[in-house]
C-alpha cells in the first residue's frame, strides 16, 4: 500500500528544505571568499572539555577543511593540566594570567598537552577520516622560545618554564596543509638553550596565523565575547558584547580588560597588527561557534579588525 502524505505534512517539509537551502545560500559568499585561505583556530576552554561540544568542535574542523578551507588548531589544555597537577600533588598558580610552571609542572604540562589532550583532538576529527596529524611547537623547530616574565604592578615576576615565542618557522606546518591535512599543534615550545617551555596557547595561535599569512584566527573561549562594560555577575545580564572594533580601539581597552581576557585579547591585536585580516574571539560553549562565525552574515563573538581606513569588515559590508 502506498504511503500518504497530508497537504499541510508536505508543506511543513517544505518550509523546512526550503531553511536549509536558505542557509547554504546564505553561505556562498565566504565559501568564496575562504576558499583555499588558511584559518589558525585556538581551541580551548569548556568546549574542550563538554563532550558534546569536543564532537561538534571536531565536526566543525572537518566541515571546514571539505568546504575548501585550510584548518590549523592550536590547543591548550587548562582543565587537563589542572586536573593532572593535582592527582600528582603539584601547586599550580597564575600570574597576571600565566601559569607558574617549575620544571616538575612543566614535565606535566608537557605530557598532558602532546600526549593526552592532542592525541584526544586528533583522534575525534580523524573518526571523520585521515584527516589531523599532530604535532608539539617543539617539532621542526616550530616554535623557539625565551623565558617570559610577568608584570604585576609595574615590575618583572620570575614565572618558571614560561615562554614567550620569539621564532615561527611553519615549512612543516605548510606542507601538511598542501597535502590536505589538519595541524594539530599542542603550545609547547623550546629555546635555543634548550630549555622546554610552556607557551600561552592563544599567544601561540597568533603567532602561528602572522607566520602563515591565514586569513583568520579566531579563538574560543568562555565568555559570548568582548564585553564593553564587564560585570563579574553574568547572571544578572545587561553586558553588551562588542561586535566589532579595531586594533587601536582594543589597545586602549587592554589595561583596563580582566587577567583572562588580556592573553586572548593581545593575541587579537597581535595577529590583525601582524597582517592577519580578522581576528575573532567565540563564545566555545555555542555548538558549532565556528561555522557560525565564518558561514553566517551576522557571525558571533567579537571581531577585531586592523585600523587602517577600509579594513576588510566583509560582514558589515555585506549586511
Amino acid at each position: 500500500m502506498s504511503a500518504v502524505t497530508s497537504g499541510a505534512e508536505l508543506r511543513k517539509n517544505r518550509a523546512g528544505v526550503l531553511g536549509k537551502a536558505g542557509t547554504l545560500i546564505e553561505a556562498l559568499p565566504w565559501l568564496e571568499r575562504f576558499h583555499g585561505k588558511t584559518v589558525v583556530i585556538k581551541y580551548g576552554g569548556h568546549a574542550m572539555t563538554d563532550e558534546k561540544l569536543r564532537h561538534s568542535f571536531a565536526e566543525d574542523v572537518v566541515f571546514l577543511r571539505y568546504a575548501g578551507l585550510r584548518p590549523v588548531i592550536v590547543h591548550g589544555g587548562g582543565p587537563q593540566i589542572n586536573a593532572a597537577l593535582a592527582r600528582n600533588g603539584i601547586d599550580s598558580t597564575f600570574t597576571a594570567g600565566l601559569r607558574v610552571t617549575t620544571p616538575e609542572a612543566m614535565e606535566v604540562v608537557r605530557m598532558v598537552l602532546t600526549g593526552q589532550v592532542q592525541r584526544d583532538v586528533v583522534g575525534l576529527i580523524n573518526r571523520h577520516g585521515p584527516f589531523a596529524l599532530g604535532m608539539s611547537g617543539e617539532d621542526a623547530n616550530l616554535f623557539t622560545a625565551e623565558r617570559k616574565q610577568a608584570v604585576v604592578d609595574g615590575a618583572p615576576v620570575d614565572i618558571g618554564q614560561v615562554g614567550e615565542i620569539v621564532e615561527v618557522q611553519v615549512g612543516a606546518v605548510r606542507s601538511l596543509l598542501d597535502d590536505a591535512r589538519v595541524p594539530v599543534i599542542s603550545s609547547v615550545a623550546r629555546g635555543d638553550d634548550g630549555e622546554v617551555y610552556n607557551v600561552n596557547a592563544d599567544t601561540a595561535a597568533a603567532a602561528l596565523a602572522v607566520a602563515l599569512d591565514a586569513e583568520k584566527l579566531v579563538v574560543l573561549t568562555d565568555v559570548e565575547g568582548l564585553y564593553a562594560d564587564w560585570a563579574p555577575d553574568r547572571e544578572q545580564g545587561g553586558d553588551d558584547v562588542i561586535d566589532s572594533l579595531t586594533a587601536d580601539e582594543l589597545a586602549a581597552m587592554l589595561p583596563d580588560l580582566s587577567s583572562g581576557m588580556v592573553p586572548k585579547m593581545e593575541a587579537c591585536l597581535t595577529a590583525v597588527r601582524g597582517g592577519v585580516p580578522q581576528a575573532h574571539v567565540l563564545d566555545g560553549r555555542v555548538p558549532h561557534a565556528l561555522l557560525l562565525e565564518i558561514f553566517t552574515d551576522e557571525g558571533i563573538g567579537t571581531m577585531v579588525l586592523p585600523s587602517l581606513p577600509g579594513g576588510p569588515d566583509m560582514k558589515e559590508e555585506t549586511a
